[in-house]
């Protein structure tokens, strides 16, 4: 226990790794915190109604419980870590909202007609669309990276996007809220995340891009773009080295955690950021990246 407090203190994780990708919240030390005790939830989202990918766990469940806490219907999509998502369920409905949780691959498009077409047959709307759900997986060299692996990682982390508005544009109105998880890799770019990266900036382009396309609908686009963030993918991408050392390169000299992220979304998701589309926020430790 003294040598884990003592690396956290440090800026450190304790040495771990996960063998499967995207990795369980419940098997980390210590465990990510997805919501500040001190947070409190001010209406922002009273009666709104929000989808969100990969929200079982990392970013995408402190996302949930932060819009519960605004008091926002939720809906997550995972892959298959049935676990967390339970979890998340449990942490939402304690904040007094419903959480539908829909079981699928969200680089497969009926996914996420699935759940689009739950969520609308809950609650007749989506006010708010998160896009999070991602993977990597790095290679030293460009050589190494696998046709196989190069479409996988798109369709997560790209494709899954567009499917994901695709199907929930039609039932979003006016004052609607779609939000896409970028990477600070994004703009600094990465030598052993090649094609995540790649995937990261593309983000970036369809955020600017939709957030074009959809401004006379009303429906604002924007995203954010989080720098190393201690959730279930790190231990589940990197040997135990590298976890350890994880995020204490940035100026803050440590990696960040879900709850700091997540208020980013809630931003963007509110009345508060009404006059902001086609915009990424910056959540990354300090790095500035002038993008």
């Amino acid at each position: 226990m003294a040598q884990q407090e003592g690396a956290q203190q440090e800026g450190r994780q304790p040495p771990q790794h996960q063998n499967t990708q995207p990795g369980h919240q419940d098997a980390m030390t210590p465990q990510p915190s997805s919501a500040r005790t001190e947070y409190r939830g001010s209406g922002k989202l009273r009666d709104k109604v929000a989808l969100i990918t990969g929200g079982d766990s990392g970013i995408g469940r402190a996302v949930a419980l932060h819009f519960a806490r605004e008091g926002a219907k939720v809906g997550i999509v995972y892959l298959s870590e049935d676990e967390d998502a339970e979890e998340t369920r449990r942490l939402v409905t304690h904040e007094g909202q419903p959480c539908t949780v829909v079981r699928g691959d969200v680089g497969d498009e009926e996914t996420c007609r699935r759940a689009v077409a739950r969520m609308v047959e809950e609650h007749g709307r989506i006010d708010i669309l998160v896009n999070n759900a991602g993977e990597q997986h790095p290679q030293k060299s460009l050589e190494d990276i696998t046709a196989e692996q190069l479409e996988r990682t798109f369709r997560t982390n790209i494709f899954a996007y567009f499917f994901m508005a695709k199907a929930a544009l039609p039932h979003m109105k006016e004052g609607g809220a779609i939000i896409n998880t970028t990477s600070v890799t994004a703009y600094k770019g990465s030598p052993m995340l090649l094609d995540y990266s790649s995937t990261k900036g593309a983000i970036v382009s369809f955020t600017r891009s939709l957030a074009l396309s959809l401004a006379e609908r009303g429906i604002r686009v924007n995203g954010v773009a989080p720098g190393p963030i201690w959730t279930p993918l790190i231990p589940s991408t990197f040997p135990e080295d590298k976890v350890e050392k994880f995020g204490s390169d940035v100026p803050l000299k440590r990696a960040g955690q879900p709850d700091e992220v997540a208020p980013s979304f809630v931003f963007l998701a509110s009345a508060d950021s009404s006059y902001m589309s086609g915009q990424v926020l910056h959540p990354n430790g300090g790095s500035v990246v002038n993008g």
